[in-house]
């Protein structure tokens, strides 16, 4: 085994003339839970198809627990609980039929594997007759949680979990997942989401578009690499708010968050002071009434979405 749950060295997947992957990098420490975040169309289910040896990469490297995902394919699915996006069990077979078959694949049963799907099993024995078709979306994500930890595997890769729940169920999908790595020990977890407020639970996240990394860090400390202050802008004129800010001669963004705008300043070197006055002169020429405007610390979203445009321009750059 390694020291490393997961690495990706320089892997890169074409479809066609798509780029899927481009010279990706990552590795993931045993017991950690990481997070892969961005839109439909970043990469995400890619990487995953090719960490669970269902496909080859064209360029570069990767090992899951310290087998190679080419060469040692059939060490890795026995080590591996793999939940794809979409609903993949059997419609026809009862929640108890589908635990009984799963643990069967993978030689092993359901008593063996109770102690680690114990905390998922407790909510889902009410409904242990029924067929998974008939369980509520809630309720079929955690039994495709349990089918996938049945044979306690070594490492989870759960591709979108939780897209299409909703708000309660997602929550506690994710509070299953922190009772999973509370009580067992060197469970690494990969996983990925397009939401933000379930990035920030995870220990270190990587932010993905057009088959790239854009950066790779902890959630609490992802807010530095935005590059310049961010202010939060409040006014009951919103849409208003909003057109004007984007014809501010210094903006550099102006995004809409809630009830609030996300404004950051284009000029370098210039104090926060400043800019609260700037902004406050241009909109009441604009007969905008501010309620509030005042320093914001960076979060996840804004600073996938600076980073974005950054890769976006970068990339017409090369196109020009």
């Amino acid at each position: 085994m390694s020291d490393v749950a997961v690495s990706v060295l320089g892997v890169s997947k074409k479809f066609g003339e798509t780029r899927a992957l481009n010279d990706v990098s990552v590795d993931v420490a045993p017991g950690e839970l990481f997070g892969l975040v961005g839109p439909d169309g970043a990469g995400k289910t890619t990487l995953f198809r090719i960490l669970t040896t269902l496909l080859v990469p064209d360029e570069g490297s990767a090992t899951v627990l310290g087998y190679d995902v080419v060469k040692s394919l059939w060490q890795i699915r026995k080590l591996v609980g793999y939940m794809p996006g979409r609903f993949s069990l059997y419609g026809d077979l009862t929640v108890q039929e589908n635990l009984e078959f799963f643990a069967a694949v993978f030689g092993t049963n359901l008593a063996e594997g109770m102690e680690i799907v114990a905390p998922i099993y407790d909510q889902l024995a009410p409904f242990k007759t029924r067929r998974a078709s008939a369980l509520s979306g809630g309720m079929k994500q955690k039994l495709a949680l349990s089918c996938a930890l049945v044979h306690r595997p070594k490492i989870l890769l759960l591709d979108e979990p939780t897209t299409g729940v909703d708000a309660v169920s997602r929550k506690e999908f994710w509070d299953l997942l922190d009772t999973l790595q509370g009580s067992q020990e060197g469970l690494s977890i990969v996983v990925s989401t397009p939401y933000m407020d379930e990035a920030a639970r995870c220990d270190r996240i990587a932010l993905m578009q057009g088959g790239q990394l854009l950066a790779i860090e902890e959630p609490a400390a992802i807010g530095k690499l935005f590059p310049r202050p961010l202010f939060k802008i409040v006014s009951r004129q919103r849409h208003e708010l909003l057109v004007a800010l984007k014809t501010y001669p210094y903006v550099h963004s102006a995004l809409p968050f809630g009830e609030a705008v996300h404004f950051s300043d284009s000029r370098a070197n210039t104090t926060e002071t400043d800019v609260v006055q700037g902004v406050r002169t241009y909109l009441d020429g604009q007969n905008i009434r501010i309620e509030e405007i005042a320093p914001l610390a960076p979060g996840i979203e804004d600073v996938f979405i600076e980073l974005m445009g950054a890769h976006a321009a970068a990339e017409s750059k090369v196109a020009a």
